[in-house]
This record gives C-alpha cells, structure tokens and sequence, in this order.
C-alpha cells in the first residue's frame, strides 16, 4: 500500500492506551503514551497498568472520605483539579519514566478534568459543545 511503511522501518510508532477505572463517585481515565514497542506491539501490558491503577489509586482513594482518610488532602482541598494532580503525582512514580501522558476525571457527562504534565505549566479551560437539535 502506498504510503504505508513496513514492519521493519526505523520509523518510531506513538500509541495511546487508556485504562477505565471507576470508584465511589467518579471515573478515572488514566492514559499513557509511550512509543510501540517493536518486539511486543505494545505501548504497555494493560495487565501491568491495571496492578499499577490498583496499588497506586484504588487501594488509596476508592470508597475513602478524601478530606479524612488520605492524608495528602488535610491540607489540600479536595477538589476534583487536585484530586487529579494527585493521582498524577502517584502514577508518575509508579510506571516507567515519561509514560504517563494524561489523567481524566469525569465527574459527570458534563464535567471532566484533564491533568498532563504541560498542564503544570499553565492554567487552561477546555470547552466541549454539543449542538442540540
């Protein structure tokens, strides 16, 4: 196929994969962005990032009072923003260097935050419309 490069090309392959994992009120989408790696075909073992989830986020957060039972929000209010740097923080120590891409919150179908490492740099808002007919 034109344009198409062969399985043996020097070309490096970018791929997302993206684990879903819900506790007690929200969801959280963690995704990571790594190159493909050439022997497996994967960005990473989705069995591997699922014990990371679990040992990192849902041992400490799920079915937990944030403000009473997680140290980290004693003295950091519990919002969603920084519920999402936290689980940031966590993750990043906890897989391979510059593996982590994105970590996002739906709080509910409207209201979702996204945490990237840029977003340590600046504050943005993103607004997703949908046009109802």
């Amino acid at each position: 196929m034109a344009g198409s490069s062969a399985s043996g090309s020097a070309e490096e392959r970018i791929g997302y994969i993206t684990r879903v994992e819900s506790f007690s009120a929200s969801h959280r989408l963690h995704s990571v962005r790594p190159q493909i790696d050439r022997l497996t075909g994967m960005v990473m073992n989705l069995t591997d990032l699922k014990k990371c989830i679990e040992d990192v986020i849902m041992t400490t957060l799920d079915h937990k009072n944030l403000d009473k039972d997680v140290p980290y929000f004693a003295n950091v209010v519990s919002t969603t923003e920084n519920v999402a740097v936290y689980i940031w923080d966590n993750m990043v120590k906890a897989l391979p260097p510059n593996l982590l891409y994105e970590i996002k919150i739906h709080e509910s179908d409207k209201n979702i935050v996204v945490f990237t490492e840029e977003s340590r740099r600046s504050t943005l808002v993103a607004l997703d419309m949908c046009k109802c007919h």
